[in-house]
């Protein structure tokens, strides 16, 4: 196997499920795998290494010529998503993938199908790294852990390639959205970075969701149902008519590409009170607006019909879309595209639908893109990863600094 394999291997034994705590970081898991990258930076030679209380893993290499080359970042996050076990003890490694369906778990008759996952057949013949239907895998974001780790590696090995400033962290805390919270961009050292943090291989984003998220309160009235005549109001029925009016087709299931929508993310209640939970998701900021203004208008509606103050709604803005602030230093953009198509890959350009750690530190100051890892299925049991695309994800990286330290 390829030294980013193993390392990859290596990573995903770490149970990093991040959760809703309030602690920095949210889980254990998390500090324990970051102490141990600690221990890898140190054998590979990177400098200037720290894990600081929050959580949060630097380090850097100087640079090596005299030339005046860009400060270069590059990020992965610790923590894998809430909804699944993160600690991977079983991963099943394919070889030479024959093209059919993958069974991942024989007795839970859970199985990995072409027919469901139709792009497995884009990796006949190649070695891929699936779960095995209990836990997910955690491509995201150990992928990009190992991709930056052998990446740096290959550079303290060969000091005759020549380079800038490189700096490199790993976050807590992304898949909950508070990855950013305590990032110490001046401390960290770039200029500019690419999180590791896409999907298939080609992947390049620097566009993602505008996000807020919605609390919407409902006060209702019970009296007893037999002599509940135009007296009672059922908080519940109440929320299933807020709901209603929000466009049906406007959903995640719904849209793609760069529609937006509204989530319906958690519904509970009683006939006394009641809440609904949404998260709002728009490209367009006019349009992202229009979208928070939309709840409120029902809001008042509502409150029009059954009285004042029966339904309050609470709108948090939660991050923004990177393209306002990347379009200014667009050549990162562009820079990420050459490389791959440097070293074989085909760039494949698109939004983000949803948010990374570089959303919210392209607007903290520190521009930020996404690159692909490799993975496919994030957050779920049908994860999984080519080990050719991890490969490449690495050349990819190694390109972009080779290609800044020539311009």
């Amino acid at each position: 196997m390829t030294s980013v394999t193993e390392r990859f291997l290596k990573y995903i034994k770490f149970d990093t499920m991040s959760s809703e705590e309030d602690t920095v970081p949210t889980t254990q898991g998390q500090i324990e795998l970051a102490t141990a990258l600690i221990e890898e930076l140190k054998m590979i030679n990177m400098e200037n290494i720290s894990l600081d209380k929050n959580g949060y893993v630097m380090a850097n290499l100087a640079a090596n010529t005299d030339k005046a080359i860009p400060a270069l970042g590059f990020i992965a996050h610790l923590d894998t998503s809430p909804d699944m076990s993160g600690r991977v003890l079983n991963p099943q490694i394919i070889e030479d993938y024959n093209g059919l369906d993958i069974q991942l778990h024989k007795e839970k008759n859970i199985v990995l199908s072409t027919k469901d996952f139709p792009e497995l057949l884009n990796y006949k013949g190649k070695t891929l790294i699936t779960t095995d239907g209990t836990t997910l895998l955690g491509a995201d974001d150990k992928a990009g852990v190992a991709e930056i780790i052998t990446a740096m590696d290959y550079l303290t090995n060969h000091p005759e390639v020549l380079h800038g400033k490189i700096c490199v962290a790993f976050t807590p805390n992304e898949e909950v959205g508070r990855g950013a919270d305590h990032f110490n961009i001046e401390k960290f050292g770039a200029d500019f970075a690419y999180t590791i943090d896409g999907g298939p291989i080609g992947e390049l984003e620097y566009e993602n969701f505008n996000a807020a998220g919605a609390k919407i309160s409902i006060q209702g009235r019970n009296i007893h149902p037999g002599s509940a005549k135009g007296k009672m109001v059922n908080a519940i029925l109440l929320a299933q008519e807020y709901a209603d009016q929000l466009p049906k087709n406007e959903t995640p299931a719904e849209t793609e590409g760069y529609e937006g929508f509204y989530h319906l993310t958690n519904i509970h209640g009683e006939v006394e009170n009641a809440e609904l939970r949404y998260i709002i998701r728009d490209f367009d900021p006019t349009s992202f607006d229009e979208r928070k203004e939309k709840m409120r208008q029902i809001a008042e509606k509502l409150n029009e019909k059954y009285g004042k103050d029966t339904i309050t709604i609470e709108i948090k803005d939660q991050y923004f879309n990177m393209k306002e602030k990347i379009e200014p230093v667009k050549h990162i953009v562009d820079t990420a595209s050459k490389a791959m198509e440097a070293v074989g890959v085909v760039p494949d350009i698109r939004p983000i639908r949803g948010g990374t750690d570089g959303a919210r530190l392209s607007y903290m100051g520190l521009p930020t893109p996404n690159i692909f890892t490799g993975g496919h299925n994030f957050h779920g049991k049908y994860e999984f990863i080519p080990t050719f695309a991890m490969e490449k994800s690495v050349e990819v990286i190694l390109k972009i600094i080779d290609m800044y330290s020539k311009a």
